[in-house]
């Protein structure tokens, strides 16, 4: 895995050996671990929280596929041509309040 990463930004051992001799002058021989410690942990972290996202895409994806197509239900009222509008329903028609003062 390293030697792959390590290919991939063509970083030879004489650069990688000077950058962890910047990072033990920088930080020190008692934050060195600690720090290692740290990096290591989030990218656990970050791989953990990228297989439950893959896995929860394709848990979704074969739920999906599981699914029955639901029968097509029609109303009978619209098939037989029966109207049961109310008053209420029918356009044009409103109610008015008279306790209600209109502002203009």
């Amino acid at each position: 895995m390293l030697s792959s990463v390590l290919l991939f930004l063509n970083i030879g051992s004489s650069e990688m050996i000077l950058i962890l001799f910047v990072a033990l002058l920088l930080f020190g021989g008692n934050k060195l671990p600690e720090l290692a410690r740290g990096l290591g942990k989030g990218i656990r972290d970050f791989k953990d929280a990228s297989e439950g996202v893959k896995r929860e895409i394709h848990n979704q994806i074969n739920n999906y596929d599981e699914k029955p197509s639901e029968p097509v239900v029609r109303n009978s009222d619209t098939e037989t041509g029966t109207n049961t509008t109310t008053a209420s329903e029918e356009p044009g028609h409103t109610e008015h309040d008279s306790t209600v003062k209109k502002e203009y």
